[in-house]
């Protein structure tokens, strides 16, 4: 199965940037670091070098994380999307009929998901529970501390600044 990773042009924006720079300014930036700490000598002694292979591998890391996100990326531009529904890139106000406060939630993918900024990731409970309603349905969201019931006030597609 070929996975693939939605996002919005964003987030594809934002990776391809830090692709980049790790690229172009870390990687080179630790190939220095690892030079200077093996002209201090014995390596086995040697808490420098040892701390600039761990970042190396941590850097490796991260660069093969982006490579593969960005490459299984579906680009989903939310002004583009046409829809009343719930759906990726989708901006939603709900309002919790319990409490009866007013929540907005973006719909994103993983990689941009942003609880504080009310960026959720699709697949969120939230965002799962939120999926192919409209504006004046309810949905039940299962939570780890119970069940809330939300009705959907309004659902829109727009930019989302990343």
């Amino acid at each position: 199965m070929d996975e693939r990773f939605p996002m919005t042009p964003g987030c594809q924006e934002k990776l391809r940037a830090e692709l980049k720079h790790i690229k172009e300014v870390d990687r080179p930036d630790n190939v220095r670091e690892i030079e200077a700490a093996l002209e201090h000598g014995d390596l086995r002694e040697n808490a420098e070098y040892h701390a600039a292979k761990e970042r190396q591998g941590a850097l490796d890391a991260r660069l093969r994380y982006l490579e593969y996100r960005l490459s299984r990326a579906n680009v989903i531009d939310p002004e583009t999307v046409d829809t009343e529904r719930i759906a990726f890139g989708a901006t939603v106000t709900v309002v919790d009929l319990e409490s009866d406060k007013r929540t907005t939630y973006a719909i994103v993918g993983e990689d941009e998901s942003d609880a504080e900024r009310g960026h959720i990731s699709i697949t969120s409970p939230i965002a799962r529970a939120l999926i192919g309603k409209s504006a004046g349905d309810d949905a039940t969201v299962k939570l780890p501390r119970g069940e809330r019931d939300y009705e959907i006030v309004d659902v829109c597609y727009k930019a989302i600044a990343n």
